[in-house]
């Protein structure tokens, strides 16, 4: 089986904090893969703030271009939404079935993690790796010291995707943020503004 670490999100856009982690996971860990799973467009979000499936999916795929162990993946898309983990993990465990799959997973969300559908059910089939995130709740000591919970010291992730985009809103200077190419195709699409 073939360890493929799942790294959820919206990506909207994806930055240097993103990679920064998803690299972590791929040198220290056992994962020889971390797939980046874009989120759909969530209904209850404003849709203003979020750039179109096929614009995420584009800058994902650009960000992790040179990064053979990285891979953008829109399984998401495929399935119904609003989409839970536990039916993606599912649907990828059909799909892939040489393939185990690692969740990655903010300690902030791990706070309320037994507030998902199904969660036992995800904790039955797969690992969790967990990276620090500022402000998170205390754990619950059941998730603390669950044998298939094991927490990793990734580099914790200080940028936000909404302070990029106001910045880019603000025609402030984000090349620091962003990987080139990403931005490039930010700029020349004119997205964000």
């Amino acid at each position: 089986m073939k360890p493929i670490g799942l790294f959820f999100g919206t990506f909207n856009p994806i930055h240097k904090g993103h990679l920064a982690v998803a690299n972590y996971f791929v040198e220290n860990t056992d994962l020889e893969e971390v797939w980046l799973v874009i989120s759909p467009h969530n209904p209850f979000k404003n849709k203003a703030e979020i750039l179109e499936n096929t614009h995420r999916l584009e800058i994902v795929r650009l960000a992790v271009h040179n990064r053979p162990k990285l891979k953008a993946c829109e399984v998401e898309f495929e399935l119904p939404t609003p989409s839970y983990t536990f039916n993606t993990l599912q649907h990828l465990r059909h799909k892939h079935p040489n393939n185990s799959f690692v969740v990655l997973l903010g300690q902030d969300n791990l706070s309320h993690f037994d507030q998902w559908k199904n969660h036992q059910a995800i904790l039955d089939k797969h690992k969790l790796y967990v990276y620090p995130r500022k402000g998170a709740d205390p754990i619950p000591k059941p998730l603390r010291e669950h044998p298939k919970i094991e927490f990793f010291n990734a580099p914790e992730i200080h940028l936000s995707a909404t302070t990029i985009r106001q910045k880019i809103q603000n025609d402030e200077n984000v090349s620091s943020l962003l990987i080139p190419n990403t931005l490039h195709y930010i700029q020349s699409q004119k997205l964000y503004r």
